[in-house]
């Protein structure tokens, strides 16, 4: 009988279920940091500024996803071990708390996630534009990783329900805003890669040609979407494509 009355005992009963969550949640980040690592997310965030950040306090992205799952385990844990020992006696805190737990590890994780796609998206597009010899073209991949921040900080304040309608619509007006900027100031840019699709489809020319391009003559070494790089001697000319269309091109016999 007083062993049926000591199980009974909210204080004992909320002890138990606070050593099983804590058991549970430790569980929970190593399962998910084993799926994690499996399913190549390391390689995948390996170079971008969040990892590196991550790895200098000693720890990665993968560790701190793993991490956040546990402590989102244990959260729930202490919350429901406190109601059970009835130190709080407002139902209605309870249930604001479990509705609003959820949604603040979704936020979390989807901050997260921007940062490491905007990462990713930021090294693509300086990747893609690295042949380009515009001095613009630099501030594009910075452009484009902080529209994707914005988009992932929006969306975790939707999550947690802010109302994000007013940001929305700034964001809207940015992209417009970055567009007609963009029109303005890449004109250069834009008829250049238009003059490349124009080339790279009708092949006026081919590597090993020998042409020239208003007064600069060579052979040609590349052709890609901006720029057309030709040779001559020991000097090397890089040549935007519409240039190609502006001055006289001459494609030299052999």
């Amino acid at each position: 009988m007083e062993w049926q009355t000591l199980i009974d005992e909210p204080a004992i009963i909320a002890a138990a279920v606070l050593a099983l969550g804590l058991v549970v949640g430790y569980l929970v980040g190593r399962l998910n940091k084993e799926l994690l690592s499996a399913s190549g997310v390391p390689e995948a965030v390996e170079g971008t500024p969040f990892e590196r950040t991550a790895q200098s306090i000693g720890t990665s992205t993968v560790e701190i996803v793993a991490r956040l799952s546990s402590w989102f385990i244990y959260g729930i844990a202490i919350l429901t071990a406190i109601h059970i020992a009835q130190l709080l006696d407002t139902d209605a805190f309870w249930f604001r708390v479990t509705e609003f737990l959820p949604q603040v590890f979704i936020a979390i994780l989807v901050v997260i996630l921007g940062f490491i796609v905007a990462d990713k998206f930021e090294l693509l597009v300086s990747e893609y534009l690295r042949s380009v010899k515009l001095p613009d073209v630099a501030v594009i991949p910075r452009i484009v990783k902080y529209a994707v921040l914005y988009v992932a900080f929006v969306i975790a304040l939707g999550q947690i329900g802010v109302y994000v309608f007013p940001l929305v619509v700034l964001l809207a007006v940015f992209a417009v805003g970055v567009v007609a900027l963009f029109a303005v100031s890449f004109k250069d840019f834009l008829v250049s890669s238009a003059a490349g699709i124009y080339l790279l489809l009708n092949q006026p020319y081919g590597i090993g040609d020998r042409i020239r391009i208003g007064d600069q003559s060579g052979i040609v070494q590349e052709v890609d979407l901006f720029v057309t790089k030709i040779e001559d001697d020991s000097e090397e000319y890089i040549v935007p494509n519409r240039r190609v269309f502006e001055a006289e091109l001459v494609r030299e016999r052999k």
